[in-house]
C-alpha cells in the first residue's frame, strides 16, 4: 500500500489534467533508491484508468546502455510505422519526428513515463531534449524518474536536467517516510514494537522497511542493517532452488523475458516465475516480461554470487538469449551477458555491431563504450578484425570521449598489424587519421609527418578513394596554415578523384577543404561550398564532417562580421554536436561562440563561456585554443591581475600550433593589452613579430587590422594598397574616423568603434567622448581607463563625462553584464510585472524603470518581453 503519497498523486493527477487541455508538461520524479518511485508511478497509472494512454519505458544499467533503450520498451505500445522505423535503425531526425507525431496524436492523453533517466543514454537524452521543446501546445505528460543522490555524478544528465524548458518542467520529490507511517507498517505487520528500531536504521526508506518486514525479522536486535542483510535473509528462507532462480535472474538488468525462463530452468521455470511473484519477489508487467521489485533487490541478489559463479549465469543467459523462441534480445544486451561470461569469440561478434548501429543514431559515447568492451578480447581477435578494432575504437572515442595517448596507441597499433598484413591502403589510412589526431593535439610537425607519409604510400600504387581522402588530408592541412593556393589545389585534385570513384564521403571532405580556403579568401563561391558539404553531410550522417564544416563556416562568419550567419551557425553547429556526442568538437565551436558575443561587445557572456571551456581537463591545448584567445581579449579590455599572463599563455599556446589563424589574434590581443597598460616595447614586440608571418598566409581582416595597428602606433604612416581592405578599416586610413566607427556599429562590433575613435591621430573631444561611453557602457572598466589617460594627456580630460555611480564592479560578476538594479529588475520582469508594477516595487519612477528595462532587453540581446 501507498503511505504519505497523496501529495505526489494529487500532482501527477494535475498535470494530467493540464495536458489533457493541450498544455505539455514534464513531470520529475525525483528520490533515493527505493523511495517508491515505480511504486507511486504505477499507482498513477492505475488512478488514470482510461484516461489516458500510457507509453512505459525504463533505462537500463547495462556495461553500455542500449540506444533508445526506454524507446524500445514502448515498442508493443508504437504504432506500425514507428515500431519499423526503430526496427529499421531510422536516423534519429525520423525517430524523434515519428514518435512525436504519434504522442501528438494520442487520444486519449498520451503519458510517456522514462524510468531511472540517471542511466539514460545519449540517444534517449538527445530524444528528450527534443520532445521536451515541443511539449508546450501538446496533449503529452512527459514523466522522468531519476535518483536525485545520482545527477551530480552524472554530468550529462545535469545538462539535460538544466535545459528542460522550466516553464513546463515540475519537480516531484519524494520524501522518505515519517516515523508515524514506519509505526503504521509495523503495526501492519504485528511487529509494531519495532518501530522505533526500524525507523532510525531505515532513515525511512520503502524498499528498505519492507524487505525487513517482509524478512519477518523486523523486532528487535534482529533487524537488518543493510539492505544487503534484509535481502540475503529473505532469500535464505526459500528453498535452494527458488533461490538459484532469482539469484541467476540477478544478472539481467531490464525485463526479463519469460521465454527466457524454459531455457534456463526447463519446465519449472514458469512454477518458479508464479511463485516469485505470488511471494513480491517479482514484478510482473503488463507486457509479460517480469522483473525484481527494486533495482536494489536486484543487484544485492547479484552481489551474493562469486565472480565465477556469476560468469556462468552469464554463459547461460547468453545461450538461452540465443536460443529461445520468439525472443529478439539487443546488440547490447548479448554484450553485456558475453563480457561477463568472459565469452571472447562472442564479444568479438556482437561488441563491433553494436557499436555501429550505436554510432548510426549520434551515440558515439556507447559505440565507444562497447569497441572498449571489445577491445579487452582484442588478444584473441584475428589480426584483421583487431586492427579494424582498434581503429573504430580510435575514431568513435575521438570524437566523444577525449584525444589522449590511449587513441593515438589504438591507431599505432592498428598501423602495425596492417603492415604485418601488407595493407597499404589500411596502413595509409590510419597514417592519415593520426596526422589528425596530432593536429588535434596541436603538434602540427607530427601532423604533417604522418600526412605526407600517407600520400606516398597511396602514390605508389593506382588511383584510388583512400589517394582522394589523403589527397584531402593535405588540403586540409594547408588550409589550416593558410596556405590556401596549396590547399585548393590538393583539394580539387582529391575532388576529381572523389568523382572518379563515386565518393561521397570524400566529395564532403574535400568540399570543406577548397570552401574554407575560398572563404577566407574573400570568395563568395567558398560559403556555397561550405554549405553544399554541410548537407551532403547531414543527408549522408557524417556526423563528424557536419561538425567540421559548423567549426569551419563559424570561424568564417565571426573573423569577417558576419554576425547573422556567426548566430545561426554556431547555435545549430552547437546543438549537432552535443545531439551526436561530438564533443572533440563542441567546446572548439563553444569557444568560437564566445568569440562572437566578446566581437559583439558582450564582454561578460564571452568570459562566463570561455571560462567554462578552459576549466574542462580533458580538452587539448588547440580544442581549448578558441576559449583562450576570447579570456585574452576580454581580460584585456575589462581589466584584471591575471591579464598579463593570460595573454603571455595564448601566445604559447598559438605559437605551438604553428598556424597562422591562432598566431595571429593572439599577438594581436597581447597588442591591445600593451596600449591598454601603455607598453609600447611589448606592442612593437607584437607587431615585430607578426611581420614576419607571410601576407598570403593571412586572411584580409587579420591584414588589414595589422596594418591599422601599425599605423596607429606610428610603425606604418601610409598605405596604399586598400581595395581589398574591409570597409571599416579602409574608412580609417583614409581619416574618415567617425565613418569608419559608424560602420563598425553598423556590423554590430561596438569595440572596433572605441579603438577608431579613441587612436585616431588629433582625437577630437566628440570623439573620446564617444568612446568613452560605448567603452563604458560595454563595462570596459581598463579601456575606459585608457581613454581617459588618452583624453588627459591630449589636455581633454575636463570635457570627458564624469563616471556614473559605478554599476560595472558589480557587473563584472553577471555572466550577461547585468548591474544590481537591473538584476532586480530582471527577477521582477520574469515574475510578470509590468513596468508600472515594477516602478512601485523598487520606488523608482517609471522613466528610470523604462531605462533599466531597455538595458536589460539589450544585454539579453532580445527584442521585447
Amino acid at each position: 500500500m501507498l503511505i504519505e503519497r497523496s501529495q505526489p498523486l494529487e500532482a501527477l493527477r494535475a498535470l494530467l489534467d493540464q495536458a489533457a487541455r493541450g498544455r505539455g508538461a514534464i513531470a520529475l520524479v525525483r528520490g533515493e533508491a527505493g523511495i517508491g518511485k515505480t511504486s507511486l508511478l504505477s499507482s498513477f497509472r492505475e488512478r488514470a484508468g482510461d484516461e489516458a494512454r500510457f507509453y512505459w519505458g525504463g533505462c537500463e544499467a547495462l556495461f553500455t546502455p542500449r540506444p533508445l533503450g526506454p524507446i524500445h520498451d514502448m515498442a508493443k505500445m508504437l504504432n506500425p510505422r514507428t515500431r519499423k522505423i526503430l526496427r529499421d535503425g531510422g536516423g534519429a531526425q525520423d525517430v524523434h519526428e515519428q514518435l512525436l507525431g504519434e504522442l501528438a496524436d494520442c487520444r486519449p492523453t498520451a503519458v510517456m513515463v522514462i524510468e531511472d533517466v540517471h542511466w539514460a543514454d545519449n540517444a534517449t537524452e538527445d530524444f528528450l531534449r527534443f520532445v521536451s521543446r515541443r511539449l508546450s501546445a501538446l496533449p503529452v505528460l512527459l514523466v522522468l524518474s531519476l535518483r536525485g543522490d545520482e545527477v551530480s555524478d552524472n554530468p550529462s544528465v545535469s545538462n539535460l536536467l538544466n535545459i528542460l524548458p522550466s516553464a513546463q518542467s515540475h519537480f516531484i520529490d519524494l520524501d522518505p517516510l515519517s516515523r508515524d507511517a514506519v509505526r503504521r507498517l509495523c503495526e501492519a505487520a504485528g511487529l509494531a514494537q519495532s518501530a522505533d528500531e526500524l525507523f532510525r536504521i531505515s532513515g525511512g526508506n520503502p524498499f528498505f522497511i519492507n524487505e525487513a518486514l517482509a524478512s519477518g525479522d523486523g523486532a528487535g536486535e534482529r533487524v537488518p542493517v543493510s539492505i544487503k542483510d534484509a535481502v540475503n535473509n529473505r532469500l535464505m528462507r526459500l528453498s535452494r532452488a527458488e533461490r538459484e532462480f532469482l539469484e541467476t535472474l540477478s544478472v539481467l538488468t531490464g525485463g526479463i523475458p519469460r521465454e527466457i525462463l524454459a531455457p534456463l530452468f526447463g519446465e519449472d521455470g514458469e512454477l518458479f516465475a508464479m511463485a516469485a511473484v505470488g511471494r513480491r519477489l517479482l514484478i510482473a508487467d503488463e507486457d509479460g516480461r517480469m522483473r525484481f521489485r527494486h533495482e536494489l533487490a536486484r543487484l544485492a541478489t547479484l552481489e551474493r554470487l562469486p565472480p565465477t559463479r556469476q560468469r556462468s549465469i552469464h554463459a547461460a543467459v547468453l545461450r538461452a538469449l540465443r536460443e529461445a523462441e520468439g525472443l529478439n534480445p539487443s546488440l547490447d544486451e548479448l554484450v553485456h551477458h558475453a563480457a561477463g561470461a568472459l565469452d571472447a569469440s562472442h564479444v568479438l561478434e556482437f561488441a563491433p555491431a553494436a557499436a555501429r548501429i550505436a554510432a548510426s543514431v549520434g551515440a558515439h559515447q556507447e559505440a565507444a563504450a562497447h569497441l572498449a568492451t571489445a577491445m579487452r578480447f582484442v588478444d584473441e581477435a584475428d589480426p584483421e578484425l583487431a586492427a579494424g578494432i582498434y581503429e573504430q575504437w580510435a575514431y568513435e572515442a575521438g570524437l566523444s570521449l577525449r584525444i589522449d595517448n590511449d587513441v593515438i596507441e589504438a591507431r599505432r597499433h592498428a598501423i602495425t598489424l596492417w603492415r604485418a598484413l601488407d595493407r597499404d591502403e589500411k596502413v595509409a589510412e590510419n597514417l592519415r587519421w593520426l596526422s589528425r589526431l596530432h593536429w588535434y593535439r596541436a603538434e602540427a610537425a607530427d601532423a604533417t609527418r604522418f600526412a605526407d607519409e600517407a600520400v606516398r604510400i597511396l602514390e605508389r600504387h593506382p588511383p584510388s578513394a583512400e589517394r582522394a581522402m589523403a589527397y584531402s588530408l593535405r588540403s586540409q592541412l594547408f588550409m589550416l596554415n593558410d596556405n590556401m593556393p596549396e590547399a585548393i589545389e590538393w583539394g580539387e585534385r582529391a575532388l576529381e578523384l572523389a568523382k572518379q570513384f563515386g565518393e561521397t564521403e570524400i566529395r564532403i571532405h574535400a568540399l570543406n577543404n577548397v570552401g574554407t580556403a575560398r572563404a577566407f579568401r574573400n570568395d563568395p563561391a567558398g560559403v556555397e561550398m561550405l554549405l553544399e558539404s554541410l548537407s551532403l553531410a547531414r543527408e549522408y550522417g557524417f556526423h563528424e564532417h557536419a561538425a567540421r564544416v559548423y567549426t569551419n563556416l563559424s570561424e568564417y562568419a565571426v573573423e569577417f562580421r558576419d554576425f547573422p550567419l556567426a548566430e545561426r551557425t554556431v547555435s545549430e553547429g552547437i546543438a549537432f554536436d552535443t545531439r551526436h556526442d561530438l564533443d572533440s568538437w563542441t567546446h572548439y565551436l563553444v569557444g568560437r561562440q564566445a568569440q562572437l558575443l566578446c566581437e559583439q561587445g558582450k564582454l561578460y557572456q564571452a568570459k562566463t563561456i570561455a571560462e567554462g571551456v578552459l576549466n574542462i581537463d580533458r580538452l587539448t591545448r588547440l580544442m581549448k585554443l578558441p576559449a583562450r584567445l576570447v579570456l585574452a581579449r576580454v581580460s584585456s579590455l575589462i581589466g584584471g591581475d591575471d591579464a598579463v599572463r593570460i595573454a603571455s599563455q595564448t601566445v604559447e599556446d598559438a605559437n605551438a600550433t604553428e598556424e597562422p589563424q591562432h598566431i595571429v589574434p593572439a599577438h594581436m590581443n597581447r597588442l591591445l593589452l600593451a596600449w591598454i597598460n601603455d607598453d609600447r616595447a611589448v606592442a612593437e614586440d607584437s607587431l615585430a613579430r607578426l611581420d614576419t608571418i607571410e601576407e598570403d598566409a593571412m586572411h584580409v581582416w587579420h591584414r588589414a587590422e595589422i596594418a591599422v595597428w601599425q599605423r596607429r602606433l606610428g610603425v606604418l604612416a601610409e598605405r596604399t594598397d586598400l581595395a581589398d581592405f574591409p570597409r571599416p578599416y579602409a574608412l580609417e586610413f583614409a581619416d574618415q574616423t567617425d565613418e569608419a566607427a559608424d560602420e563598425w556599429m553598423r556590423l554590430g562590433a561596438p569595440v572596433g568603434a572605441i579603438l577608431c575613435l579613441a587612436q585616431c591621430a588629433g582625437a577630437s573631444e566628440a570623439q573620446l567622448i564617444r568612446a568613452l561611453s560605448i567603452s563604458r557602457d560595454l563595462g570596459a572598466e581598463d579601456l575606459s581607463r585608457r581613454i581617459e589617460e588618452h583624453a588627459a594627456a591630449l589636455g581633454l580630460a575636463g570635457a570627458l563625462p564624469r563616471q556614473r555611480r559605478g554599476p560595472y564592479r558589480a557587473a563584472a560578476n553577471h555572466p550577461l553584464g547585468l548591474t544590481r538594479k537591473e538584476q532586480m529588475v530582471l527577477a521582477l520582469m520574469v515574475d510578470g510585472q509590468s513596468n508600472a508594477q515594477i516602478a512601485e516595487s523598487l520606488s523608482r519612477s517609471r522613466r528610470t524603470v523604462e531605462n533599466h528595462v531597455s538595458s536589460v532587453l539589450r544585454k539579453l540581446n532580445v527584442d521585447s518581453r
